[in-house]
């Protein structure tokens, strides 16, 4: 495996979550930076020593609200 992505989503109560596309690994943190190690270790964790992905990608999704 070369690659996994994770859907990054800001939480209601704050922070951030993200989850896995594909694969069921989701974790939470308050701050980006916090997040980009969680995520790290969420992912050696999840796969087995040599079979993880050499690179992670953060794929941020947010909304928008306008006024009409």
């Amino acid at each position: 495996m070369n690659e996994i992505i994770f859907q990054i989503e800001e939480a209601a109560e704050g922070g951030f979550t993200a989850r896995a596309l594909g694969h069921s690994i989701v974790t939470e943190a308050e701050s980006l930076e916090d997040l980009r190690e969680c995520v790290r270790d969420a992912v050696r964790c999840h796969f087995d020593e040599g079979t993880g992905p050499k690179v992670i990608r953060l794929h941020f999704v947010r909304d928008e609200v306008l006024a009409a």
